[in-house]
């Protein structure tokens, strides 16, 4: 059976929050608890007018693929509302040839297989 997993492209994550809340009303977690997390890195200068700044949504252990959705054939609810289009479901080894393709990407895994 082929792991899957999550491909997400934090350059074009806008921070909009969507996936948390996605998450949390499908799943039905506390307001203090997230399958995935957004995380904000930033703002600073690292070099003359060069700046960090970047949003990067990270999975948590409670995220388990949404794996009710994808047994019904749909994908994880982060990756449907995602209004940036910045995150992506399929087989890791598919994932991990587009994360060869360009940079600001990561791979999200969990231990299970679906």
């Amino acid at each position: 059976m082929n792991a899957y997993g999550l491909l997400i492209d934090y350059q074009w994550c806008t921070g909009c929050h969507t996936c948390e809340v996605a998450c949390q009303m499908e799943h039905g977690l506390p307001v203090d608890q997230w399958g995935i997390k957004l995380v904000e890195v930033g703002p600073w200068e690292y070099a003359p007018k060069t700046w960090q700044y970047t949003y990067l949504p990270v999975p948590t252990d409670q995220c388990d693929l949404c794996a009710d959705r994808v047994s019904k054939g749909k994908t994880p609810t982060c990756v449907h509302h995602c209004q940036a289009k910045c995150i992506e479901y399929g087989p890791v080894d598919e994932l991990a040839q587009k994360l060869a393709e360009k940079p600001k990407q990561s791979i999200f895994c969990p231990t299970k297989t679906n």
